[in-house]
């Protein structure tokens, strides 16, 4: 009986939370294989092959993602957190304005993953509702916060607004005729060049 307890006191309660370590992983192994396919076979990609790639079966894609429109917007939410968490890891690491220009272009990639899953975003369903507010409380803070510390070292000019970058990044994003984002980062190259300019006046 009392191998049944755990070293807190607490019966069944490390079998359950192997339970939830299993679910974590498998609910993010499908949508690491949901990004991978829908970056190659598109958003309409039959979900068994989302399941194979992900080593789980049907019943468990499934039972994490009812709709296909939940998995999507699963990846879309995936990929607002994994550019906003760079913000903080690349001011650690990098002089404010480097950081600033590297997350930059992490959010060249991220406008690429976004548009691959645009006609499903725009479809109307439920579940993408949430999502440009979600895109809000967590980009825009994390970019302000990289803006904010290059214009108080001097490295960039002040008066910026994240929305100003995020706007004209979007707009140097259109995609290329091979699918490319070389052409867009270099043009985001230029446009932290011109926010040098004038910095620290």
């Amino acid at each position: 009986m009392n191998s049944k307890v755990d070293e807190t006191g607490e019966a069944g309660a490390a079998p359950e939370r192997r339970v939830r370590a299993d679910a974590q992983r498998s609910l993010d192994a499908l949508i690491a294989a949901a990004k991978a396919v829908f970056a190659t076979s598109g958003v309409d990609a039959p979900v068994r092959e989302i399941a194979e790639k992900a080593g789980v079966g049907l019943g468990t894609l499934y039972r994490h993602f009812p709709q296909r429109s939940d998995l999507v917007a699963a990846v879309f939410r995936r990929e607002i957190d994994a550019c906003s968490d760079a913000a903080p890891v690349l001011a650690a690491k990098h002089p404010p304005a480097e950081a600033l220009a590297l997350w930059l272009q992490q959010f060249v990639d991220f406008l690429a993953a976004k548009r691959g899953l645009a006609a499903a975003l725009h479809s109307g369903a439920p579940a993408f509702e949430a999502l440009p507010a979600y895109f809000d409380t967590r980009l825009r803070p994390a970019l302000r916060s990289l803006l904010d510390a290059a214009v108080a070292a001097g490295e960039v000019r002040a008066g910026v607004e994240p929305d100003d970058l995020l706007t004209a990044v979007a707009g140097l994003s259109a995609p290329a005729h091979n699918g490319q984002t070389t052409h867009a980062r270099r043009m985001v190259a230029l446009l932290v060049d011109g926010l040098r300019y004038g910095a620290g006046r």
